[in-house]
């Protein structure tokens, strides 16, 4: 049996994409309030993998994530790219004309603002996770009072699903990471086609360092397919570049990381894994 820890409760969609990835395994999810509670975990149990957002096609990169990442052990050993569908959700006999209240995630509440519109009067209310906002309805048995969340929630809070599919934009995807480290890690790859992998490393401030290096790797044939700068804290104007490369020659990618090293400072690769094509659903 696999160990999963995610950021959210039980029922978030960090399950959700954790239980589609490992589908047909055994799984014991491991909740945690924090994304840096996930690294913590990990660290103190090596066999424990973790499933983190890093990215939404609406909400954009989860930056602070790219730093956990970086500076941790742990290794991205899969990705896992998940279609977001919202939930109404309320205790069970409620009606949407009875909801007063609604609370969920900032997020999930944004990318339902135009059903939100639809309800006039009602209050919302900011809640630190989606899964938990349902927990808690159904916990303090809030009459009045629905969260947005997923179905999978609303299940295991024996609450009853008011409405469905209510995001404003049906392409709603979040790509998930999974990660792990020491032997859970090559666990997970072994039957893994290697033909991606993320990097992040520092260029010199100077006048087209950027594109000296996006040239070596088209040459390579190395498909550039995400780069993400952050500043460098305590380095003015001074920035790190992460990015998502993709390949069909193994060996190539190595040679043209080799090929690179002279034009850059600081290199860790952050995994190299099989990229995912198609998102969920």
């Amino acid at each position: 049996m696999k160990r999963v820890a995610i950021q959210g409760g039980l029922g978030s969609f960090h399950e959700i994409a954790a239980r589609e990835y490992f589908r047909g395994e055994e799984l014991e999810i491991v909740p945690c309030s924090t994304f840096r509670d996930i690294f913590a975990e990990t660290k103190k149990d090596f066999d424990l993998i973790g499933m983190m957002a890093i990215e939404n096609t609406i909400a954009g990169s989860l930056l602070q994530n790219h730093d956990l990442l970086k500076m941790s052990d742990m290794q991205i050993a899969g990705e896992h790219k998940l279609r977001i569908s919202h939930s109404l959700v309320a205790l069970p006999g409620t009606t949407v004309g009875e909801i007063k209240e609604v609370m969920s995630h900032p997020i999930a509440l944004m990318q339902c603002e135009a059903f939100l519109d639809t309800l006039p009067g009602i209050k919302i209310v900011e809640h630190e996770d989606t899964a938990l906002a349902g927990k808690e309805v159904s916990d303090k048995q809030l009459a009045s009072t629905a969260a947005i969340c997923s179905s999978l929630a609303a299940e295991k809070y024996g609450l009853e699903v008011l409405a469905s599919g209510i995001e404003t934009n049906k392409r709603n995807f979040t790509r998930f990471l999974i990660l792990a480290q020491g032997d859970m890690l090559k666990e997970v790859q072994k039957e893994n086609h290697i033909n991606k992998s993320s990097l992040v490393f520092v260029l010199p401030h100077s006048e087209g360092s950027l594109s000296q290096v996006l040239s070596v790797l088209s040459f390579y044939n190395i498909n550039l397919t995400r780069i993400q700068s952050l500043p460098i804290i305590g380095s003015e104007w001074e920035y790190q570049f992460y990015i998502d490369l993709t390949f069909t020659d193994y060996n190539r990618y190595r040679q043209s990381i080799d090929a690179i090293m002279p034009l850059i400072s600081r290199l860790k690769v952050l995994g190299e894994y099989r990229e995912e094509k198609h998102g969920a659903g």
